[in-house]
């Protein structure tokens, strides 16, 4: 004969009734292990939904007062673009003003000392 057919002869004959979980049992007992099993399965289940849905609950209350602070700061921002453009159309209008206030000096300068050499010169 075969040596290693003999050898997985006698492993199987050894091994015989065992399965990777334990030793087989009879149908009722094993049907007891399987609710038993089956109902600390559906704890485990029940206890992991709840937490997730306690967490589903936390990231909905986080976002939602992150779209309120968001929301907030994006008032904030549109008051101050307005005070902002109040302050340029201000800032514009005095260096307007300044710069009209120069090139009217510096024409009316021009002028003045035209005229001055104009006379001198006659």
């Amino acid at each position: 004969m075969n040596p290693r057919r003999d050898m997985r002869n006698n492993r199987v004959a050894l091994f015989d009734g065992i399965e990777e979980g334990g030793i087989r049992a009879t149908s009722s007992y094993s049907h007891e292990i399987d609710e038993h099993d089956n109902e600390r399965a559906m704890e485990g289940l029940q206890d992991r939904v709840n937490l997730l849905k306690r967490l589903s609950g936390d990231i909905h209350e986080e976002v939602d007062s992150h779209n309120r602070m968001l929301d907030q700061m994006g008032n904030d921002m549109d008051s101050s673009r307005g005070i902002l453009s109040g302050t340029m159309d201000k800032l514009k209008m005095v260096f307007e003003t300044k710069s009209s206030r120069r090139m009217f000096t510096l024409v009316a300068s021009f002028v003045v000392i035209f005229l001055v050499i104009y006379y001198l010169t006659r």
